[in-house]
């Protein structure tokens, strides 16, 4: 199957007979293919008489050969597959088999993505970048420190030299372009952090979507916001080498030395906004984050500071 769609990737209309002969299948079973693809992956493909048949908008996969050609500098082994439950979840059974950090895990479409607090992250096939870095951790609470939000700086970069405008960051883990979600970072631990652990950063890009019934919050695309196709295969590379930076950072100087430089791309600094923990609601205005990466809140002019896994921000109505 993944060989038709190489085939058809290029946007342009292909004979039964041709596609047949390329694959060494009849073209009935061409046919019988190209239902697949439909009712599988939701693919519209045209069918023209007397043409042939052509997806309806060009497509290209994931590839470790055009990772590396875009790629500069360090170059981590890529784990790609067609589809599977979430590249996390691929990532720590990896771990689990013995495979070496650091890796990566990419998928075309995932079944079961998710975001932070167990949401469902909307995974349509070869339109978006759903990508697990896998790093091993050796000793030194520290290196953990802020790590989500030093991944949350570089994804951001990478948006950027696309030409991604108005984008920034929501504490802890959003990136947003005008209050819409454009990516989410979602890490997960494995180990033992005072000794020997591995953590699995999890980041899902909006690229080149351009509608989706899944998702139940504003979000836009990299596609949307510069009106171009984006090439997943050079975003891979770019965000690598933004990653690679932005960790060589964090274990030299810990997050401290980013504090002030996320701070900046904070698109809630000094927002009045809802904290919640739970069932728990804790409103105050946005002072920033410290040199852990906890929140940091002025609650009735009292500052405190706030850090963990299940908290969620919102604006205040009165913002």
């Amino acid at each position: 199957m993944l060989k038709l769609l190489k085939l058809l990737g290029d946007g342009r209309f292909h004979s039964g007979q041709d596609l047949g002969a390329a694959l060494g299948v009849s073209r009935s079973a061409v046919w019988k293919q190209l239902q697949h693809l439909e009712a599988e992956l939701n693919l519209p493909i045209h069918k023209v008489r007397g043409r042939g048949y052509q997806l309806a908008k060009p497509l290209s996969l994931l590839e470790e050969s055009a990772i590396v050609e875009h790629s500069q500098g360090e170059h981590w082994p890529a784990l790609i597959f067609d589809c599977i439950d979430s590249t996390n979840a691929q990532a720590l059974r990896a771990i689990a088999e013995g495979q070496v950090a650091p890796f990566l895990v990419l998928a075309e479409r995932q079944t079961a993505g998710r975001g932070r607090r167990g949401r469902q992250w909307a995974s349509p096939f070869a339109e978006n970048l759903y990508y697990s870095l896998v790093l091993r951790i050796d000793g030194g609470m520290r290196q953990l420190e802020g790590l989500s939000l030093v991944v949350g700086l570089a994804v951001l970069r990478a948006l950027q030299s696309f030409g991604v405008a108005e984008v920034g960051l929501k504490w802890p883990n959003d990136i947003l372009v005008n209050n819409q979600k454009i990516a989410g970072i979602l890490l997960e631990l494995v180990g033992d952090p005072a000794d020997v652990c591995h953590v699995v950063l999890g980041i899902g890009i909006n690229v080149n979507m351009q509608a989706t019934s899944e998702v139940d919050q504003q979000w836009t695309s990299m596609g949307r916001e510069t009106g171009v196709v984006i090439d997943r295969n050079q975003l891979v590379a770019r965000l690598n080498k933004s990653l690679q930076g932005y960790l060589g950072q964090h274990r030299q100087a810990g997050f401290g030395g980013l504090q002030h430089e996320w701070e900046q791309a904070h698109v809630w600094q000094g927002r009045p906004v809802s904290l919640i923990a739970g069932v728990n609601k804790i409103d105050g205005v946005v002072l920033g984050i410290d040199a852990q990466g906890a929140l940091r809140l002025a609650v009735d002019g009292v500052e405190k500071s706030f850090s963990g896994g299940e908290l969620s921000l919102r604006l205040r109505d009165d913002s």
